[in-house]
This record gives C-alpha cells, structure tokens and sequence, in this order.
C-alpha cells in the first residue's frame, strides 16, 4: 500500500522558518548579481500571550494559538519555536487534556484538502520531519468527501524523501494500538477531482 504523502505537512515545515528568523538575506550569487528570493506568503500568528527569548532565541505562543500561512492553518493551545545555533528551526505545538493539535492544507487545484490531528505535533528543521504524536490521524479530503486515512500513535513525515511512516503503540488512534491505513485507487481519486472541477466549472 502507498498512500499518498501528506504535503500538507511540508507547509508546516515552511511556516516554522518564518516565525522566528528574520527575512534571509539574499545568499546566493549568480553573475555576480544577487538571486531574488522565492516570495513566500506572510505567517499571522495569533494567541493570549507572546514571550520572546532573545538570548535563548525561543518563542513561545500559548493560549489558543491559531497559526495561518497561506492554505495552511494550525491550532494548539501552545506552540514553541526556537532556532538552533545553526539557525535551524525547532517547534512543538500541544495541547490541554481532551484536546487535539490541529493541522489543515488546502489545494484548490485539486479541490484537496489534507488534515492531521493528534496530541502533540514536533517539528525538526534540521532533519525537515514533524511528528504527530499521540492518537495520531491523518486524512485527505477530495471534494469534501475522506478518501485516505491513516492512524497511529506517532505518523512521522520526512520532506527530504517525501515519505511517512506510521507506528502503533498503546496511545494510537486505531483501536487495539495498531496502525489502521486505508487509501483508495488513485483513479478514483483522480475522477472524483474531476468531476469536483467540472461541476465547479458549470456553476453547480
């Protein structure tokens, strides 16, 4: 089975550099000209509280912190983000008992939405993986209506590979701690986009 890779994810991965480091510079040469800089969306944060550690370089957000970049949202009840003397980006999101970290991407192209929840959420810049930890759920939406789902207790996505793995445990999503998968065809998917496009098209 090969469900498909949660990119919602990598734009969680992308949000963490923009909260604590200031806009990059301009790194790379080419003729001798600086290389303009990819445009990135802007990152709105917004909790209760903001305690900023300069020396210790940490953020941390607390208080039902809703993060928005883009078509990415991500809601926690805290989130902390510290950069590391290679300037690499560090975060964890959690939350109170009875609750769930919140992950959602959107891609209009493909009337795909993708969602993760689970108790907590760990985000590692220098190996570019995050972690959903605890009663960990991904699901993809298409047209609304769930297609792929997966649940484990800990669902980890590494960007560099563009893989996921899933592991089983007593705190899993999945009933007897194991790791549930279920992934339709992809034609199937495919077509219910595009019967999403074409009734989009036509107005209905």
């Amino acid at each position: 089975m090969n469900p498909q890779r949660p990119s919602f994810l990598a734009a969680l991965l992308l949000a963490s550099a923009a909260m604590l480091a200031p806009a990059l510079g301009l790194a790379q040469q080419n003729g001798g000209k600086p290389a303009a800089p990819a445009e990135e969306p802007d990152t709105l944060i917004l909790s209760d509280t903001l305690n900023y550690d300069d020396a210790k370089k940490e953020s941390v957000f607390t208080g039902n912190v809703i993060l928005t970049r883009g078509p990415m949202t991500l809601r926690s009840d805290k989130l902390v983000m510290r950069e590391d003397a290679d300037g690499f980006q560090h975060g964890t999101a959690t939350v109170e008992p009875g609750k769930l970290v919140f992950i959602r991407q959107e891609n209009p192209e493909k009337f795909e939405i993708l969602e993760a929840k689970g108790l907590r959420a760990v985000y590692n810049g220098k190996s570019e993986e995050i972690e959903v930890i605890g009663q960990a759920v991904i699901t993809r939406f298409i047209c609304g209506k769930p297609f792929d789902n997966i649940q484990g207790e800990r669902v980890i996505y590494r960007q560099k590979t563009e893989t996921y793995q899933a592991y089983g445990g007593p705190n899993s999503a999945a009933q007897g701690g194991r790791v549930r998968s279920l992934a339709q065809p992809r034609a199937k998917a495919d077509a219910a986009a595009a019967a999403c496009k074409q009734k989009s098209a036509s107005g209905g």
